[in-house]
């Protein structure tokens, strides 16, 4: 990025615990092995057990299609009385979710391979087959990759950085340097020789592209994550799937929503487009063709070989700890 409900008296408990404080630390090589997760069939749900189900969400506009009859009628009240959703960045997220905070999660795929207990939400997922737009890594024209040696990284996403971490191993500059900051581009290139944009705020950053140029007179390269990824492995670039806790007891109808919710944020773009237009200083075309071109919002076949192919590089590189995706039942899950 992309929980489930416990038993009655465990997701009580787990309620209770203390939020642990997130940590962004790198590098990312640091976690232990993790065993695999598994998208499957969602178990039966204790009927008896009424109390709402805790939705971790990302504040981006990326997710907005996933979100749609949980924020608009005629679904949201009666969405509203089964669950609850909170919204923060892709790594609280996955924190919340481990912690026991969350039920269910967008979680960044990274977080699969640290956490165990995590299992995916089979339909839906955030990721982009070519171009993405909201994932840049920006760096002096008079640089060269090969010649960065530091990149100054925006902490929303530790699955973003994992790709980063790959592709400069790819690009012949695996000794590269990562410095956790806040996203503000301008204070990222002075402390570093790079910067990669996460979210919304890469996308204000090519909107501000020329007019950045016009007040600094610095020549800069934009280059698009997911495109870079594509072009050297041919495969998605898969960010985000909804994840449950493992073991956890959800009811078939729990994927039914989100899987719901999904086709009709896809058949309500302008719609979305319209109110997103009141939020960010981004043209209305320029959102409309980032959230019906440039995500992809159905975890299908060949998003699924995409996760298998990034944890497989992620391992063999040591950015992550080995870990195998296991998928069950995907396509009759998928709908659309």
């Amino acid at each position: 990025m992309i929980g489930g409900c416990a038993s009655c008296d465990a997701g009580r408990d787990a309620r209770r615990d203390p939020r642990p404080k997130l940590t962004n630390a790198l590098p990312l090589a640091d976690f232990a092995v993790n065993p695999a997760t598994e998208v499957g069939t969602l178990t039966d749900v204790n009927e008896a057990h009424d109390a709402r189900l805790r939705i971790a969400a990302i504040g981006f506009l990326n997710p907005a299609p996933l979100m749609w009859d949980f924020e608009h009628p005629p679904l949201a009240g009666k969405l509203a009385r089964r669950y609850s959703i909170d919204r923060m960045t892709p790594a609280e997220c996955a924190a919340r979710l481990a912690s026991g905070e969350a039920d269910i999660g967008l979680v960044p795929i990274a977080a699969l391979a640290t956490s165990p207990e995590l299992r995916i939400l089979p339909g839906c997922t955030i990721a982009s087959k070519g171009r993405v737009r909201s994932l840049v890594l920006v760096h002096r024209a008079s640089q060269p990759l090969t010649a960065l040696q530091s990149v100054a990284a925006d902490i929303a996403s530790r699955t973003t950085l994992a790709y980063a971490r790959i592709l400069f191993q790819k690009w012949g500059n695996p000794g590269i340097q990562f410095l956790p900051l806040a996203a503000d581009l301008d204070a990222m290139l002075e402390r570093a020789d790079a910067a990669i944009l996460i979210g919304d705020p890469a996308l204000l950053a090519l909107e501000e592209r020329s007019n950045r140029m016009e007040r600094t007179q610095e020549e800069l390269v934009y280059r698009d994550l997911a495109a870079e990824w594509k072009a050297l492995t041919g495969l998605p670039y898969v960010s985000a799937v909804w994840g449950a806790a493992h073991g956890s007891l959800l009811d078939e109808s729990v994927a039914e929503d989100f899987i719901r919710s999904r086709d009709h944020g896809l058949a309500n773009i302008d719609a979305l487009v319209a109110e997103w237009a009141t939020r960010l200083p981004i043209s209305e075309s320029t959102i409309r063709s980032y959230l019906s071109g440039n995500i992809h919002y159905v975890l299908d076949e060949e998003c699924v070989e995409g996760m298998r192919g990034f944890f497989r590089m992620a391992a063999e590189c040591g950015v992550l700890p080995p870990y195998t995706v296991t998928v069950e039942e995907l396509a009759a899950r998928q709908r659309s």
